[in-house]
């Protein structure tokens, strides 16, 4: 399932990829993309084609660069520019997450449908109380929630792994002087702070790849009593799930122990 339109982007994007998203894209956890077939043959041929990106994924991620260069070479006889031009939408629809992320004020203004779906900042403070609070935000994208938050929080520290969201976000601190957000380099699997720092841990559509893992990560760092928040963005707790998220939300935040709640949101208190 893609959730952009890959004709309004340019593949030239993925030159802003971070390190672990070319590992995701080329056969990571969580992702079996290097046994799709149509998907290697459609990211050989738009590879062949923009040689730049080739090279920067080859660069920046050196550990699949000869899964990259083995790719190229399979898919290195000609095509056309109808052909290319396919194969780049589907790749960059295939990875719509890493394409938006290069575009983050295409993220913020287009991203609320998966993220507490119709988005409304009541739906926030409904899940707790935000007074005085300190909070974390895990993969905060582009601040949506983060910035929701510092209007009643004392401090939030927006965690992201993506360096142009973090800039993304700083830029606006900046821009509207905001003096209660920090923005941090930061994966759901490796938080840089210590046990017991935060009130409330949120996050939206960030947990779901290795529930354990980043659960108890999540639970690492929330004080005893404090609240674990996140919205997987995959529909109403009510609705089937399908596809890749057909064991996700119900089984996976349900069973170990989260209240689910209405607009896709689920929650739990820290009891240490």
């Amino acid at each position: 399932m893609s959730w952009i339109k890959g004709e309004e982007f340019d593949f030239n994007d993925f030159l802003f990829t971070e390190r672990f998203h070319i590992r995701q894209m080329f056969g990571d956890i969580g992702n079996n993309h290097a046994e799709d077939k149509e998907y290697l043959g459609n990211m050989g041929i738009a590879l062949n084609h923009n040689p730049i990106v080739k090279w920067y994924f080859m660069k920046k991620c050196p550990e699949r660069a000869e899964f990259i260069a083995k790719i190229s070479a399979e898919f290195a006889g000609e095509a056309t520019s109808e052909e290319i031009k396919k194969a780049e939408i589907f790749i960059m629809e295939s990875c719509c997450d890493v394409i938006s992320y290069a575009n983050p004020e295409w993220l913020e203004s287009n991203n609320g449908w998966w993220t507490m779906n119709e988005w409304d900042k009541a739906r926030l403070f409904e899940l707790a109380d935000f007074s005085g609070k300190i909070v974390l935000d895990v993969g905060s994208g582009a601040g949506r929630l983060a910035f929701t938050a510092a209007e009643k929080a004392a401090w939030v520290y927006a965690s992201e792994p993506v360096d142009r969201l973090r800039e993304y976000m700083r830029d606006k601190i900046k821009r509207e002087n905001i003096k209660n957000v920090r923005v941090v380099d930061g994966y759901v699997k490796a938080l840089p702070y210590p046990d017991d720092t935060f009130d409330i841990v949120m996050s939206a559509h960030v947990v779901g790849d290795e529930y354990d893992l980043e659960v108890a990560e999540l639970t690492r760092v929330c004080k005893s009593g404090g609240w674990l928040l996140d919205s997987p963005g995959h529909g109403e707790p009510s609705e089937p799930l399908e596809g890749e998220h057909e064991i996700d939300d119900n089984n996976g935040l349900v069973k170990r122990g989260w209240e689910p709640l209405s607009c896709d949101r689920y929650r739990k208190q820290v009891i240490k």
